[in-house]
């Protein structure tokens, strides 16, 4: 299996286009980037983490995934808060990252118990 053929990769890959797209006029280029770059991270690290050797090395970049989804949830909010993002797309935005985070859990789950399994 390749990174490509995950759902959760497929679905980050989605939301962080649809992020940069969304947001490619706000002019808070400072807001903008870490937004960006939070949404970009949880794909990037799942295709990191799959194209690594070992089980263990897989998990620490899921867990990355992961912990990015909360960082992009947490702009999101304030994004929102502020006016910078509107409710719906927001809300829209929250419950995408709020169920990948959910999916990267599972994945983790079942990696670790490879390298509990193995010891990699």
């Amino acid at each position: 299996m390749q990174f490509e053929d995950l759902d959760v990769w497929k679905r980050s890959a989605r939301l962080s286009a649809d992020i940069y797209r969304t947001m490619s006029k706000l002019r808070d280029f400072g807001f903008r980037d870490q937004l960006t770059r939070s949404g970009l991270s949880v794909p990037s690290n799942i295709a990191e983490g799959f194209e690594r050797e070992s089980h263990r090395e897989a998990v620490k970049f899921l867990l990355y995934a992961k912990g990015s989804c909360g960082e992009l949830r947490t702009q999101i909010y304030i994004g929102i808060d502020i006016g910078y993002i509107e409710q719906e797309i927001g809300r829209s935005w929250l419950n995408e990252a709020k169920e990948l985070s959910s999916m990267l859990a599972g994945l983790i789950k079942t990696r670790r118990k490879y390298v509990n399994d193995s010891g990699r």
